[in-house]
């Protein structure tokens, strides 16, 4: 049985972002789910992502990008049967480790110099990139004209989330993970992807030279193809 994809967009996108992977992937003869990720707090982002892992009857793919991939990190172990993570320019948390850590562990993050906040009236803050700001810092391998539009549609994630520590039995001890981002990445420094797929025990490791933050919709083609290869082998282990 194949695999059912589940893909987690992450924060400042939505699930739209996976549109041009999601063909991919359905011409493979998969089931896919593009979650709408409510970007409002860790915990809670990882409690519904886990009752739609729950809904679904067979094995599990789980392919997330950026904050998305600390909500995979913390779906529930016993939610059903998950066979792969695969992580897009994503964050594979260690047990008590924000976004906002994770982003730190190597130098050359600016997503914070970007961020236009947005005072919410229960506390605390919705954050966006600032427009003017978005080509540059978040896809600065794609046209700006495509970027525009992306700027204008981003969905905002709240500062609570961002920094609220990661719970402490993450999947990716018990899971079989894979790992794709670009260079270039302004919001999560490449070399702390490298730290974190490192950690993961990464099954592979693919790092395309230029790849911006928004690596599943700059290259779309190497995303699907490593969802898939994550599929391939979760359905042999699940045979």
């Amino acid at each position: 049985m194949k695999p059912t994809i589940i893909l987690v967009h992450g924060a400042y996108a939505d699930s739209s972002s996976w549109n041009d992977v999601v063909e991919t992937l359905l011409a493979d003869g998969h089931r896919v789910i593009a979650h709408a990720n409510p970007l409002r707090t860790l915990a809670g982002d990882a409690a519904d992502a886990t009752d739609l892992v729950r809904s679904v009857e067979g094995p599990v793919v789980l392919a997330a990008h950026s904050y998305g991939g600390a909500v995979i990190t913390n779906v529930a172990a016993d939610a059903g049967d998950v066979v792969g993570l695969v992580y897009i320019a994503g964050f594979a948390l260690n047990p008590g480790e924000s976004c906002a850590d994770a982003a730190s562990l190597a130098p050359g993050g600016t997503l914070a110099e970007t961020l236009a906040p947005v005072p919410l009236r229960g506390g605390g803050a919705d954050t966006y990139i600032a427009q003017d700001r978005f080509h540059a810092q978040f896809a600065s391998d794609l046209p700006a004209s495509r970027t525009a539009l992306m700027a204008a549609t981003q969905r905002p994630i709240t500062e609570a989330a961002l920094n609220e520590p990661s719970g402490g039995d993450p999947l990716w001890r018990k899971i079989p993970s894979w790992f794709l981002f670009g260079d270039q990445d302004r919001n999560i420094p490449v070399a702390a992807h490298r730290i974190m797929a490192e950690r993961a025990g990464a099954t592979r490791t693919v790092e395309i030279a230029g790849g911006s933050h928004a690596i599943g919709v700059s290259h779309p083609r190497e995303t699907g193809e490593l969802i898939l290869e994550a599929a391939r082998a979760g359905a042999l282990v699940d045979a």
